[in-house]
């Protein structure tokens, strides 16, 4: 018999059962990323003799088969030039001398920090190899020398774009209000917040209307994809936009590491997401003058445009698109009495 009290127990129980594994799941989307950070065919460049260079390439399999993808440059300034055009995480010039590393902490910290690991341990194993020293080509601003800042300015930026979303689905009833809502909110949130981190806090340099074209082209990526969603599934279009954006887009984004420190397959998933692109970019515009910004422009501009086609298409809100500024009796007249 199906008693009250037996219902409450099974409605606690599946709230317990729910909680549980929505803890799970977040705990393994956040964490699990972390546990795999490593190096997966890094790009650097390299200059040296045709020995020294096959060296590196054999030190670097203490961090794994495919740990450093090289490329061979003819000379020093072949090196900066890669890793200022973002076609290389770092470099190497080897000579008589020593070994120099050249390092941008700007595109990543971690990997910066991992090149200057690796050169330590190939010259202790190699004791003639000469001294290690290390330049970094594109250093972090002064304001923020380990990039903790940037780093704490990815989550708001995507949990704004979500809430520009969802404000504009659940407060606005017309496509074109909606629409007019979210371009806004990336508008003057992209001037806020660049005025923040760089004006501010100074976590960014370059551009500052670059950068904040960056985010607000961030938010709308975010933001419009939620609006079309709700328009086309209704209610549930707001956590299935929330799972992908939050829970794995941004996990898998990269931008406290680098998206070649994460796992092969899933690392190209988080730049094709909103938040990894949209911090690529970000690091593009602010320490690289654009550089290697194009192809995650284009995945944000993909993401909003997929979010503006979804509000044309008929769904459970269609048939909802009525002025609201129409009273409601002139839309439904009286009854005759």
């Amino acid at each position: 018999m199906n008693t009250p009290s037996t219902h409450h127990t099974r409605t606690v129980v599946r709230v317990v059962l729910g909680a549980t594994a929505l803890l799970t799941v977040l705990i393994t989307a956040f964490a699990w990323p972390a546990s795999e950070v490593a190096p997966r065919d890094l790009p650097v460049a390299v200059a040296g003799p045709p020995e020294a260079v096959t060296g590196l390439g054999q030190g670097a399999t203490a961090l794994g088969e495919d740990a450093l993808e090289i490329a061979v440059e003819d000379d020093r300034a072949a090196v900066v030039a890669a890793i200022e055009e973002r076609d290389a995480a770092g470099g190497f010039v080897l000579g008589p001398e020593g070994v120099e590393v050249l390092t941008a902490s700007a595109g990543s910290p971690a990997t910066a920090q991992l090149l200057t690991d690796l050169a330590s341990h190939l010259a202790a194993a190699n004791p003639d190899a000469g001294p290690v020293t290390t330049t970094d080509v594109v250093p972090l601003p002064a304001d923020d020398p380990r990039g903790l800042t940037f780093n704490s300015g990815a989550l708001p930026l995507v949990l704004g774009g979500l809430a520009a979303g969802v404000l504009a689905a659940l407060l606005l009833r017309t496509r074109r209000s909606g629409l007019a809502a979210i371009l806004g909110i990336a508008g003057a949130g992209g001037l806020a917040m660049a005025a923040v981190l760089q004006g501010w806090l100074g976590a960014l340099e370059g551009s500052y209307l670059a950068n904040a074209g960056v985010i607000a082209l961030g938010i709308a990526a975010l933001g419009l994809p939620v609006l079309g969603l709700h328009r086309l599934l209704g209610r549930p279009g707001i956590p299935l936009a929330a799972a992908v954006f939050l829970l794995l887009g941004n996990p898998l984004s990269g931008v406290t590491s680098s998206p070649y420190l994460l796992p092969d397959g899933w690392s190209t998933l988080g730049q094709l997401l909103p938040p990894g692109a949209v911090g690529t970019a970000l690091r593009s515009t602010s320490f690289f003058d654009g550089a290697g910004a194009g192809v995650s422009l284009l995945v944000l501009a993909g993401w909003a445009l997929v979010g503006a086609v979804l509000l044309l298409v008929p769904g459970r809100r269609a048939s909802a698109e009525e002025d609201p500024t129409t009273p409601e009796e002139v839309r439904s007249p009286m009854p005759a009495m």
